[in-house]
């Protein structure tokens, strides 16, 4: 099993990264929470997760170790498969999916793409009290505290904005990556790129609408 990828990213699309790890290229799935940290050409450790069934070898990742053993609790939720899992990180963190189970908040968990009501009342049966809100908001610190050096691409500049016009997060960050994969444009951003993506981006939402 692949464990961690260690390397440098060679693309971000829509729902995975091309990782670069000595010449052989994984792709993997990742949240576009995370995807929205990643740039190409950036060295990166990605902690992943292999899924193996019928059809394919899925590889998903994740920049936090936290997010992974969230994940890992949450399929083995009866019903819960690996893309409602990732579905859930793209629109909570680890400490606020912790804290809907811990409130038993089945109407933040429902609002994850493929889940649902039914869906959300049973990852709350079955893992509130085996979640440790402590340790994750522990880890959750260490985390931001090592982020902190990390460049500032200027793509946050332009996902704030378009939250502060409406938008959720999760469809803004998805929205600034495509917009900078599909023109070409180079990370970190110029100065003078911030306002071109956030008009890219605003288009590529309009005409999701």
């Amino acid at each position: 099993m692949i464990g961690m990828l260690s390397g440098r990213v060679e693309s971000v699309e829509a729902d995975t990264a091309l990782i670069d790890v000595g010449g052989v290229g994984y792709e993997v799935r990742m949240s576009s929470t995370d995807l929205g940290r990643l740039h190409a050409g950036q060295e990166t450790r990605v902690y992943t997760y292999m899924n193996i069934s019928q059809d394919a070898v899925t590889l998903h990742g994740f920049l936090d170790r936290d997010a992974k053993k969230t994940f890992l609790q949450l399929i083995k939720v009866s019903g819960i498969g690996p893309k409602v899992a990732q579905s859930l990180l793209s629109t909570l963190t680890p400490i606020q999916l912790a804290h809907a189970i811990a409130d038993n908040d089945a109407t933040a968990l429902a609002k994850a793409p493929g889940l649902g009501k039914k869906g959300a009342q049973k990852i709350i049966l079955e893992l509130k009290g085996s979640i440790d809100l402590s340790q994750i908001e522990g880890a959750s610190a260490a985390s931001r505290s090592e982020a902190k050096p990390l460049v500032d691409t200027g793509m946050e500049q332009v996902i704030e904005g378009l939250i502060s016009l409406g938008w959720r997060q999760q469809d803004a960050q998805q929205a600034v990556t495509e917009a900078i994969n599909d023109n070409d444009i180079t990370t970190p951003l110029a100065a003078d790129d911030v306002p071109r993506v956030l008009r890219f981006a605003l288009a590529l939402m309009d005409r999701g609408r």
